[in-house]
């Protein structure tokens, strides 16, 4: 067993050495190995056995936001075989629908769900949970404006507009777009949770707070945004989420679509944020955002936020680390690594260009002129 867990331990030396990275170096990217099964089981399990140690406390780093830069600007995944879990997920994603209605409830029960204290604790005053606009902001709650502001002048919002919200949330858009621009506003979730506590932050205000899934709505708006939601729509499904939203849509009307996106294409997520995070997410490239909404929208404006996503989320983090001691008598310290991995992770990984934030606007039939926006 020992030879077994020195050479799995050279073996992990040398693929992290691609990327500057030591085993119990002094450096804030270097790793530091607490259990000798860590070598062994990471070469098996890949990037959830990664995650899973790390929750376990098997290993730590100082700054793993710039450990997970290092490794994926360097581009290690493709050193490691692939584990049986992630073949195993892709097979999954092909055979089965993994957002159907009834599996799109298993992330609202997992993520959504797990507390509004500690989303109210970790976001910014309007609780919203997606990129923020950080061009001439200094603070988190002065990028989540910009980037609110943002989507309001992108969908031409005015008073008397009615406009829907595809994943809203804790209610942060419909909200922000109700005081600030009076229209009227429908919110559609998935999560109980999150349908309570907006409800009760949008009390007094034209604004509809509704447990629904979007495949089940019946009505037309004037404008349509979706906003750190369509992550969870599924390649399987973008087409009818697109054809869905043209049906809600007026004559001329615009759709505003802010989603996390992917370089290339793919059918599932990361194994280990599959279990943890995000059960059933997945990312859309390029060419599935293309085919999806090829025939029913015309496409307007795309703009890649996506570097600005790196500082909102160590914003989120720093919320976080400051906030666990009102925290911890709700959660462990398992799901703090867990949380902590999370958030740093991807930190990292929008860092390296591996991620990116699209804000897509379309059309519906196309608007004469086009859309000038000043971002």
């Amino acid at each position: 067993m020992q030879n077994i867990q020195q050479s799995s331990k050279e073996v992990v030396a040398e693929i992290l050495s691609h990327a500057d990275i030591t085993i119990d170096g002094k450096r804030p990217w270097d790793v530091q190995v607490h259990q000798p099964e860590f070598f062994s089981r990471v070469l098996c399990g890949g990037s959830l056995a990664l995650g899973e140690t790390y929750m376990a406390g098997w290993w730590d780093c100082q700054n793993l936001d710039q450990l997970f830069f290092n490794i994926i600007k360097n581009d290690l995944s493709s050193k490691i075989k692939k584990s049986r879990t992630a073949l195993l997920c892709g097979a999954k994603a092909l055979l089965m629908n993994c957002q159907s209605k009834k599996r799109a409830l298993d992330v609202g029960r997992k993520h959504y769900d797990v507390g509004n204290t500690l989303f109210e604790l970790m976001l910014d005053k309007h609780m919203a949970y997606s990129c923020g606009y950080w061009q001439g902001s200094g603070e988190l709650d002065e990028a989540q404006d910009a980037k609110l502001d943002m989507i309001c002048r992108k969908i031409k919002a005015r008073p008397g507009m009615r406009i829907l919200d595809i994943g809203c949330g804790w209610g942060s858009f419909v909200r922000y777009a109700a005081m600030n621009h009076k229209v009227e506003a429908v919110g559609l979730t998935i999560s109980k949770e999150q349908a309570k506590l907006a409800a009760q932050r949008c009390a007094g205000l034209p604004v509809d707070i509704r447990l629904l899934d979007y495949r089940d709505l019946r009505e037309q708006f004037d404008a349509v945004v979706s906003v750190g939601m369509f992550e969870h729509v599924g390649y399987k499904n973008y087409r009818h989420f697109m054809r869905v939203v043209n049906s809600c849509l007026r004559d001329g009307g615009l759709f505003l679509l802010h989603t996390i996106a992917s370089n290339y294409s793919k059918k599932h997520c990361d194994p280990w944020f599959d279990k943890y995070i995000f059960p059933n997410g997945m990312l859309p490239s390029i060419s599935q955002v293309g085919k999806a909404s090829e025939n029913v929208f015309v496409m307007e404006d795309w703009q890649n936020i996506g570097p600005h996503y790196d500082k909102t989320l160590m914003a989120w983090f720093g919320n976080f680390r400051s906030n666990w001691d009102q925290l911890q008598g709700s959660y462990n310290e398992t799901f703090y690594r867990m949380w902590k991995y999370y958030l740093l992770s991807l930190a990292g990984a929008f860092r390296a260009r591996d991620l990116q934030v699209w804000q897509i606007v379309f059309s519906k039939g196309g608007q004469v002129g086009g859309c000038q926006f000043s971002q």
